[in-house]
């Protein structure tokens, strides 16, 4: 046998193809072996940026005696969790069932057929603090698996009856739509804002203490919330200053890159005060389509809309730098750790000391007093020592709100430090494409085009859109991951289809190229058909998947089960999603099933919250839209010519406004009988050939509008 991860689409993989266990991917192949061996299966899953999965591979699996127990003991399977959420799923619940914690690394040991029957999370290679070295570890359980199988088949048994009805508990009844009870969801939703307000974090910001990470999902929920509806205006004002002093700790805080763009995963601290320095896809364009809608929102006093923005154009402009891939769409991740004066630490690249500081700007000539007096009062700003004792080196972050002159000395000499920063060894990229985070990433940088007037953005959403439609999606069913343009053979779970709905709905809107409302109908189509079966809906695709990998570990681990996860985490699941989605379909289409599918989802809203509205941030969101809408726009008129300025300043004018339940659509005004978007069907230009504006809500519509102001009045409701 040999190690088999040599030219995995994953980097993690990549990062152990040379390690001397022999390692394999996870698959049927691998517990076939594992099986025709009569040994265990040692499964150990991880990811990329994951600072204590590089410490245990160092440790453990790059040492050959090590590696000389595992490959003679057992069958190794290296998982990356961002690869395979349904694997990490079911194992992490087997670990957290058996040890009342989970973590990564995940070390999980099975049987054959996949039933786990022994887990732990990281171990070192000696004992330490009462844990177990990994050497005795893998001595017990190869001393179980030898004396007394008996007992480990039923406990692997036993764990995995209980763990399916755990995950059968989960799924969604969605073949009896739940009655649609506006001022009850309205109730919900209300009741949200006031439990999360309670739970705030009034002296740092965000909610509860350490480990703190951004909540994506909930601020989405909290800016749509703000928008107000008829049932909803008397906690809008709470939601809006939630909001605003959540995104001011997040934007002020350490976990913001404030020279470069872009947030960290989360902070050890709860004051935000230190990184955990890897940098996600998934968190970043949730953050920064957050951040875009409070500039759409118009701000407040708790964060401006100059600085919401301001700190926008910066994630959006990393996003594209540092995340971007040479054949459209977007890695997944940066990692925390990164070389620093000849080791590898976590953060190195981005922190500084003042000597540094000052270094960097040397070179450069602004200012009254000069770069010494400037360099002086950045450090000061950032808490940092110019001078002989200045070798402590820290983030570019003081603790608390940059004053205008300091904000304006950071722009002018922002260039200078992004140089000396550059010259650095940057930490490394999982270059993998992931086709869900890639769809959040999609809808973020169109609604940032808009919002940010930067239409530079569309050509990266483009991008990224055409790598997921041509690479990721064939023959009807959609790759979850793709590597250097060649998509693997897992399929996409749910929320993959419906984060790439959700962006190429988005990229419609923004830009009336019906390619990408055509495809997202073809997604939608698809999720329904592969993801809901008997009534239920679950995150796989329910029997036809690909047969080359059919997750026999996962399935077996929970004794067959289907599987959902409605939570919202630190993302959208997938069932929130696809409500989401399905909304908008429904709006520009009109389409019943679409609409009760939906609120079939929503309607498990009222028990999600009562576990903690923390947990359904953007199911919540997807209420609000719920709530709002439909409120449909169809902007009709020329896209070429002396007249086309007009059509531009009309779609810019609906695309800005921040109500939750708004569909956008955009045509040439021709006023066909059937368009590919129905929401243009019989919608002509007027008479002249200018452009109009069509405004339907609740499903009655007002007179076609000829100019931005008319149509703010009537999306406004005047």
């Amino acid at each position: 046998m040999e190690n088999r991860l040599a030219g995995q689409a994953s980097a993690y993989l990549r990062q152990h193809a040379h390690n001397p266990v022999h390692w394999q991917p996870y698959g049927a192949e691998a517990f076939a072996e594992a099986a025709r061996r009569d040994v265990p299966v040692f499964v150990s899953i991880g990811y990329a940026a994951c600072h204590w999965c590089h410490v245990m591979a160092h440790e453990s699996f790059e040492d050959g005696a090590t590696a000389e127990v595992l490959n003679v003991r057992f069958v190794s399977v290296k998982v990356d969790r961002e690869e395979r959420p349904d694997v990490d799923s079911a194992y992490m619940a087997a670990c957290q069932a058996m040890t009342g914690q989970g973590g990564w690394p995940l070390s999980i040991f099975a049987l054959p057929d996949g039933r786990a029957f022994y887990a732990g999370t990281y171990f070192p290679p000696a004992p330490r603090g009462g844990q177990p070295s990994f050497r005795q570890v893998l001595d017990a359980v190869s001393e179980a698996w030898r004396d007394r199988r008996a007992a480990v088949e039923r406990q692997a048994a036993a764990l995995a009856e209980a763990l399916g009805g755990l995950f059968s508990d989960q799924l969604l009844r969605i073949d009896a739509p739940g009655e649609h009870d506006a001022a009850g969801l309205a109730a919900v939703v209300s009741g949200a804002v006031v439990r999360l307000a309670q739970t705030e974090d009034r002296a740092h910001g965000g909610f509860g203490g350490a480990p703190k990470f951004p909540p994506s999902p909930v601020l989405e929920f909290l800016i749509r919330h703000a928008a107000g509806t008829a049932g909803t205006a008397g906690t809008a004002g709470e939601a809006m200053a939630l909001a605003g002093r959540t995104l001011a700790a997040l934007c002020r805080s350490a976990v913001f890159d404030v020279l470069g763009g872009g947030f960290a995963r989360y902070s050890v601290t709860a004051d935000w005060s230190l990184p955990h320095y890897e940098k996600m896809l998934y968190d970043n364009a949730q953050l920064l389509r957050a951040l875009v809608h409070w500039v759409r929102l118009g701000g407040s006093p708790e964060l401006g809309a100059d600085e919401a923005g301001e700190a926008a154009a910066l994630t959006a402009d990393w996003l594209v730098r540092e995340l971007g891939l040479p054949r459209g769409g977007f890695a997944s991740s940066l990692d925390a750790d990164s070389e620093r004066d000849g080791r590898h630490v976590e953060g190195g690249y981005y922190v500084w000391t003042g000597a540094e500081l000052a270094e960097a700007l040397g070179s450069e000539s602004a200012g009254e007093g000069g770069t010494a007096h400037d360099a002086a009062r950045l450090a000061s700003a950032f808490g940092l020592r110019v001078g002989e004792h200045a070798a402590s080196a820290g983030p570019l972050h003081g603790g608390r709100e940059l004053g205008a002159e300091e904000r304006a000395l950071l722009a002018r000499h922002r260039p200078a430090l992004l140089a000396a920063r550059a010259r650095r060894t940057p930490p490394s990229r999982d270059d993998k494409v992931v086709a869900g985070w890639n769809g959040l990433a999609v809808a973020a940088l169109a609604d940032a085009a808009v919002a940010l007037d930067r239409p530079d953005l569309l050509g990266p959403a483009r991008e990224a859109a055409a790598l997921l439609e041509t690479v990721h999606w064939a023959a009807g069913m959609l790759r979850r991951v793709s590597h250097e343009g060649a998509a693997s053979g897992i399929e996409g779970m749910l929320a993959d289809y419906a984060g790439c709905a959700e962006g190429a709905f988005s990229l419609y809107a923004a830009t009336g190229e019906t390619r990408w409302f055509e495809w997202a109908e073809q997604l939608l189509a698809t999720a329904r058909a592969r993801f809901v079966a008997d009534g239920l809906l679950s995150d796989e695709a329910a029997g036809t998947g690909d047969p080359s990998d059919p997750v026999p570990g996962v399935r077996s681990a929970l004794a067959g089960a289907r599987t959902l996860d409605p939570h919202d985490s630190e993302q959208p699941s997938g069932a929130s999603l696809l409500a989401g989605t399905l909304l908008t379909h429904a709006a520009y289409t009109g389409a019943e099933v679409s609409r009760a599918l939906a609120e079939s989802i929503i309607a498990a809203l009222p028990g999600l919250v009562a576990q903690g509205p923390r947990s359904a941030g953007w199911l919540l969101a997807v209420a609000e839209a719920a709530l709002a809408g439909p409120l449909e726009v169809a902007v009709v008129g020329p896209l070429d010519g002396a007249r086309a300025a007009q059509t531009r300043a009309l779609h810019c004018e609906a695309l800005l406004s921040p109500s939750p339940g708004l569909v956008v659509a955009l045509g040439g005004g021709a006023g066909v009988a059937r368009a590919a978007v129905p929401l243009l069907q019989d919608r002509p230009a007027a008479p002249d050939g200018g452009p109009l504006a069509y405004v339907c809500r609740d499903f009655a519509c007002r007179l076609p509008v000829g100019t931005p102001e008319e149509l703010r009045g009537q999306i406004s409701g005047g």
